[in-house]
């Protein structure tokens, strides 16, 4: 009696219209995001959630008969107690299945047990340092890793004809992964490092560090900072006390060459080498076809920077696992489909590593130049298929 009296409710429900709550929580498929949406680093969750929208815009909303909901949770910026709390409520409270953004080293190692309790699949997409996908199996990462992007700038270099290098790299996680992995390969190469400083990450004053770097007399410097403001202050800095007339060449990796930020670099960023996985100026048909997504779907007249194309691919292997499940959310089932996804990235044809979890992808060597009157990232030299050296 209690059976048929359950199931004429059901069965009124949907004659009026709607589903029981059972089966509309059944239709949907919630990505709790976790990024920083305010303060200095707002721009990370802009340009992640931008990519998103943009994949969607082209794709549908829903996959495998189900929707696709995105909540969003501002981590402010490099905060692993809020990281971990906000994804502690994105699982208990708003029931998520899928946890993805993570901006930051600090955030996405905080945000990993979390995860792992409550085997949620958790799609990192920016956060760089090589340990991220050990800490959790439930972790797949769609963006880099700072050595991954860092040894071919290292190998560049000594095939260049660049001997002597001093490092200057942020005082956390990424910038010790990048200055460790440009050591190694430089030394390797034949090259010197005559000097090396860290750096605070947040708010620091570059003039003390630039000044040691040039009494240093090096051939080039080796710069790793996060996307941003630092790297426009650092540029300045570099122009101000004479560093590029000097002669002393500029080496990094292309976050301080963002796409968001390098046109405010102006002239002194011109000739600027960098290595790096993605490019506005990246030339391919997927490419034009995420910016031409990307500006509809953000509502943006900023570029699509390496953040959004991470964005991007995240919804991409998530879609894929979930036609792969026939839809389930299971987290054991998502990573498994996950591992070995292949697929056409706008930054070329990238590969998730089986074995680590990571993404296989290939870094371009690149260069500042002005195209229509605006500074842009130039590729002219690439090492495809690179793996993550740091595992």
């Amino acid at each position: 009696m209690e059976f048929r009296s359950c199931v004429g409710f059901a069965l009124l429900g949907l004659s009026l219209g709607f589903a029981p709550i059972t089966a509309q929580a059944q239709n949907v498929v919630k990505l709790g995001m976790v990024a920083p949406f305010s303060g200095p680093f707002a721009t990370y969750g802009q340009q992640m959630l931008g990519g998103m929208k943009a994949y969607m815009k082209l794709n549908g909303d829903t996959v495998a008969g189900k929707k696709i909901e995105i909540i969003q949770k501002d981590s402010t910026g490099p905060a692993p107690e809020v990281a971990k709390r906000l994804a502690q409520e994105l699982v208990t409270s708003d029931n998520v299945d899928i946890l993805v953004g993570f901006g930051f080293t600090p955030n996405a190692l905080a945000a990993a047990p979390v995860a792992t309790e409550a085997k949620k699949a958790m799609v990192i997409m920016n956060a760089a340092t090589s340990i991220i996908t050990t800490k959790s199996p439930e972790i797949v990462r769609v963006s880099m890793t700072l050595p991954q992007v860092t040894q071919p700038m290292a190998l560049w270099a000594a095939k260049n004809g660049i001997k002597k290098v001093y490092t200057v790299v942020a005082d956390y996680g990424p910038g010790i992964d990048a200055e460790k992995e440009f050591i190694a390969a430089f030394k390797k190469a034949g090259g010197e490092i005559v000097g090396s400083v860290h750096v605070p990450l947040q708010n620091p004053d570059f003039a003390p560090f630039i000044q040691r770097v040039k009494d240093a007399k090096p051939e080039a410097v080796f710069l790793f900072l996060p996307a941003g403001q630092p790297g426009i202050a650092f540029m300045k800095g570099y122009e101000e006390r004479g560093l590029k007339e000097a002669g002393i060449k500029l080496l990094a990796t292309g976050d301080i060459t963002d796409d968001t930020v390098l046109q405010s670099m102006g002239d002194p960023a011109l000739g600027l080498i960098t290595s790096f996985h993605y490019s506005a100026d990246h030339k391919s048909a997927e490419n034009e076809a995420f910016k031409k997504a990307y500006a509809e779907a953000a509502g943006t007249n900023l570029r699509p920077n390496f953040m959004a194309a991470a964005g991007y691919d995240g919804m991409a292997l998530i879609y894929e696992a979930l036609k792969k499940t026939n839809g389930s959310t299971d987290g054991e089932k998502l990573v498994a489909a996950m591992k070995g996804a292949k697929w056409m990235s706008p930054r070329g044809a990238v590969l998730i590593d089986p074995e680590t979890r990571d993404i296989v992808q290939t870094v371009y060597i690149r260069k500042v130049e002005k195209v229509g009157g605006q500074l842009y990232n130039v590729e002219f030299d690439k090492f495809p298929d690179q793996k993550d050296p740091g595992k």
